[in-house]
């Protein structure tokens, strides 16, 4: 499998997938820990793909969204976008609703 058709499948058979250095428990970078921070905060399962792991990995996601930073979010197979784009979505409740419109549970004291 290349690693278009790898990127497609986690994207798409993932409600949610952040691509990010380092791990969930670990991140690697500043951007990627306060999207963790985010998602941990609304209590919304997702999985974390280091992308520090895998050279290949790390370009062919910037080629795949065409977005060249990384972190970044997909939410039921739609780039959502990368640190600044969802932190200020969150602090305006519009994360909040997008995840909750995809059909995905949100704590509900989770406001920004």
């Amino acid at each position: 499998m290349g690693i278009e058709q790898f990127i497609d499948n986690e994207v798409k058979n993932s409600d949610v997938v952040l691509f990010m250095k380092g791990t969930p428990q670990f991140p690697m970078c500043g951007f990627s820990g306060q999207l963790v921070q985010i998602l941990d905060y609304l209590g919304v399962p997702y999985k974390g793909l280091n992308v520090l792991d895998n050279e290949d990995l790390r370009n062919g996601i910037k080629t795949y969204s065409n977005w060249p930073t990384i972190p970044q979010l997909y939410v039921k197979g739609e780039f959502v976008g990368g640190c600044d784009i969802v932190r200020e979505m969150f602090q305006a409740g519009e994360l909040q609703g997008l995840l909750k419109n995809k059909g995905l549970a949100v704590k509900e004291n989770a406001q920004a």
